[in-house]
């Protein structure tokens, strides 16, 4: 009674682009990678034998890019659809401009690159969980786009580099392993190939220690009595030094490479022989006696 639809038709359709904003509030539709089409569209797909779920190819001519996508309602007005502000972007669109929509077979993706276009990125604690997360709004993935995703209130941008089995991929209830490449603008830290330490140490320059007055006092503990008393249990007040530990005098002339012994050597007269003859005697002292001599 009907006639039968070809197998294998395909959906081609130019319509005019607009941002999501035009919309209104429609914050789901602009962190995702779905768009908004009209309900004649609805129509023709019903008609034609395609294979679900619907997914699409954008392209714009004037300056051919392109891109993939899939579509989350038909309520747009007719005449033209309504795509994330990401996607326009990658496109190259102005507001109103012409894009042709065709529906597209994809591959299930089993790997996916992506770089981010910020060192913030790297703030995220588990960016994987988050990636996931975004991606549930998404349907495919292009090779050369640079989807948006937002996290705690920031917008986050990321290059897809590399993807597989192919340039376009569906990640409809796919298991696809995730890489990040280094971000753009990222640099590595620069490792020091010398301590501080032995800076200092090759420079001549004293060490400073962290020695603080609380160190080891010999002799500061308290007794025990047999009897049981505490008098003369209390340990002496040891002073305390204001000026903290004494240091040595450093060897400004040190040379790299070279170890010096100081020995301790007479101190040098220059010429004077007055203290030099003041040699030790023996027994020359004066002694004292206990017994009082008697008054005659």
């Amino acid at each position: 009674m009907f006639p039968e639809m070809p197998v294998g038709r395909t959906f081609s359709t130019t319509y005019r682009c607009y941002s999501v904003t035009m919309l209104g509030d429609r914050e789901d539709v602009e962190r995702g990678g779905k768009i908004i089409m009209p309900p004649s569209a609805l129509d023709q797909l019903t008609r034609l034998n395609i294979q679900y779920p619907m997914l699409f190819k954008l392209t714009n001519k004037q300056t051919r890019r392109e891109t993939h996508c899939g579509v989350l309602e038909f309520v747009a007005d007719e005449g033209r659809i309504y795509i994330p502000y990401w996607m326009m972007r990658n496109l190259l669109l102005d507001e109103g401009g012409l894009v042709q929509v065709e529906n597209v077979s994809l591959s299930v993706a089993t790997f996916a690159k992506f770089q981010p276009q910020s060192p913030d990125f790297l703030d995220i604690t588990n960016p994987k969980a988050v990636l996931e997360n975004a991606l549930r709004n998404f349907a495919c993935l292009s090779q050369g786009d640079v989807v948006a995703i937002k996290y705690n209130d920031k917008v986050y941008e990321l290059c897809v580099l590399e993807t597989k089995p192919g340039k376009a991929v569906s990640i409809i209830e796919c298991d696809m392993n995730v890489d990040f490449a280094a971000p753009v603008g990222y640099q590595e830290p620069q490792r020091q190939t010398q301590t501080d330490e032995g800076k200092n140490e090759a420079d001549g320059q004293p060490m400073e220690t962290d020695e603080d007055d609380d160190s080891f006092r010999p002799f500061i503990g308290q007794g025990n009595r047999l009897d049981g008393k505490k008098k003369g249990t209390e340990s002496s007040p040891q002073p305390q030094s204001s000026g903290g530990p004494r240091r040595g005098i450093p060897n400004y002339n040190h040379k790299r490479g070279t170890i010096t012994f100081i020995r301790n050597s007479r101190p040098v007269t220059n010429g004077n022989t007055e203290e030099t003859d003041k040699s030790f005697e023996a027994f020359s002292g004066e002694g004292q006696s206990l017994r009082r001599k008697s008054r005659k």
